[in-house]
C-alpha cells in the first residue's frame, strides 16, 4: 500500500510540474494571463492572423469523410448539455448531504482557445467544442470520483484504464476490516480540498 501511495504522490508532483512548465510557454509565445483572459502582445497578434486558413480553403482542403462525420460529432452536444445539467443538480442537492466538497465547473471546463488569431471561425468553433465537451467529462469524473470515495471507496482488482484523483484514499480491493472499521474516516476525507 505504501508503495501505491508514493507512486500517487509522484504523479501529483509530475502534475504540479507539467503546469509549471506549461506555464513557462507564456514567456515563449508573448502571451500573458490575466484572470480567465488571455492577452498576446499586438506584434504577435498581428503575426497570428498572417497564418490563418481563410475558410473556403479549409473546407476545400478538409477530407469528404471528416465532413460526413461533423453531424455526428456535433450531435454529441445534446447529450453533454443534458449531463452537465444532470452533473450540477445532482451536485447542488446530494453534496451538502453527503458533506463532500464541491466541484467547481471552472476548474475544468476552460475554453479559451477561441481567441487564438490564428485559426478561423470553424477551427474556433471546434476548439470551443472540445474544451466544453473535454472539461464536461473531467468535472464529471471528479463528481464521481467524490461520490465512490463517499459510497464504494474500494479500490479495484483488475487494472483500470484511468485512475482518479480520489483512488489513492481508496480501500484496498479484499481488505473488509480496514473496510468495516474506517469507512467513516474515508467518506469525511476531503480536507485535501478545503
Amino acid at each position: 500500500m505504501k508503495n501505491i501511495q508514493d507512486i500517487m504522490e509522484q504523479i501529483n508532483n509530475l502534475q504540479k510540474r507539467l503546469s509549471l512548465e506549461i506555464q513557462k510557454k507564456e514567456e515563449e509565445f508573448f502571451y500573458k494571463i490575466h484572470g480567465k483572459k488571455v492577452e498576446f502582445e499586438e506584434a504577435t497578434k498581428r503575426y497570428h492572423e498572417t497564418l490563418v486558413t481563410r475558410i473556403y480553403t479549409y473546407i476545400f482542403n478538409a477530407a469528404w469523410l471528416n465532413i460526413l462525420t461533423a453531424p455526428v460529432i456535433w450531435f454529441c452536444l445534446v447529450p453533454a448539455i443534458f449531463l452537465d445539467l444532470v452533473a450540477a443538480v445532482y451536485q447542488a442537492i446530494c453534496f451538502p448531504v453527503y458533506k463532500i466538497p464541491k466541484v467547481k465547473r471552472n476548474d475544468y471546463i476552460v475554453i479559451d482557445r477561441h481567441a487564438l488569431n490564428y485559426l478561423n471561425a470553424i477551427e474556433k468553433l471546434n476548439c470551443v467544442y472540445c474544451g466544453y465537451f473535454n472539461g464536461l467529462i473531467a468535472y464529471v469524473q471528479e463528481i464521481a470520483a467524490r461520490t465512490e470515495q463517499y459510497w464504494c471507496p474500494i479500490k479495484h482488482a483488475r487494472r483500470i484504464g484511468t485512475i482518479h484523483s480520489r483512488y489513492q484514499k481508496f480501500f484496498e480491493y479484499g481488505d473488509g476490516n480496514e473496510y468495516r472499521n474506517k469507512i467513516e474516516k474515508i467518506r469525511e476525507d476531503f480536507e485535501d480540498l478545503k
